[in-house]
Formats: structure tokens, C-alpha cells, sequence
């Protein structure tokens, strides 16, 4: 059943490496080459959403394993794509810096 209090944040909708048919959502400057669920999941912690992380495949790509960050609904879907994309490109800077 569908939850209306929750926005659903897909893997695919950050991917640099597909084009908005495959089912990006965000433009390509804003966009990380193949995220994985920790690094979605830890970039929405970082902005303070309550976040449920789940591993399934995107109904674009069902044949690629992918998952998805569902969190409490406060704004609106694109302003949250908007903050995530750019906290995750962080994300992902930070990461590369510890290695």
C-alpha cells in the first residue's frame, strides 16, 4: 500500500552514468557516477530525514539490482532530490579523501 507521508528517493535518480529515459532524475552536474545505497542513505541522514533504506530493482532497470531511500515527506520531491544530489556529491568527495 502506498505511503503519501514518505517520499521514495531511488539509486537511479543520482546516476551520472544514465540519461533521464533510463531514469535519472537530477541534472548531470549534480549527478555521482554508479551511488550505492550506504552513500544515499548517509547523505540523507546528513540533512536530518528520517530515512529506510531498501535493496530492489528500479521498475526503469529490472534487471539491474539497485535500491531505494524512503523518507518522511517535509518538502517537496524535487526540492529533496535537489539537497540530496549535492549532499551526496559531499559525500562521495569525503569518502575519496579517507581512501
Amino acid at each position: 500500500m502506498k505511503d503519501y507521508d514518505r517520499i521514495v528517493l531511488w539509486l537511479d535518480y543520482f546516476n551520472s552514468k544514465l540519461s533521464r529515459g533510463e531514469g535519472r532524475r537530477v541534472p548531470l552536474n549534480v549527478a555521482v557516477s554508479s551511488p550505492t545505497l550506504d552513500e544515499l542513505l548517509e547523505s540523507v541522514n546528513r540533512l536530518g530525514f528520517e530515512a529506510e533504506a531498501v535493496k530492489a530493482k528500479h521498475p526503469k532497470r529490472s534487471y539491474v539490482e539497485s535500491g531505494y531511500v524512503s523518507v518522511k515527506k517535509v518538502r517537496g520531491k524535487n526540492v529533496v532530490l535537489k539537497e540530496v544530489s549535492r549532499m551526496l556529491g559531499l559525500v562521495r568527495g569525503m569518502k575519496r579523501q579517507k581512501e
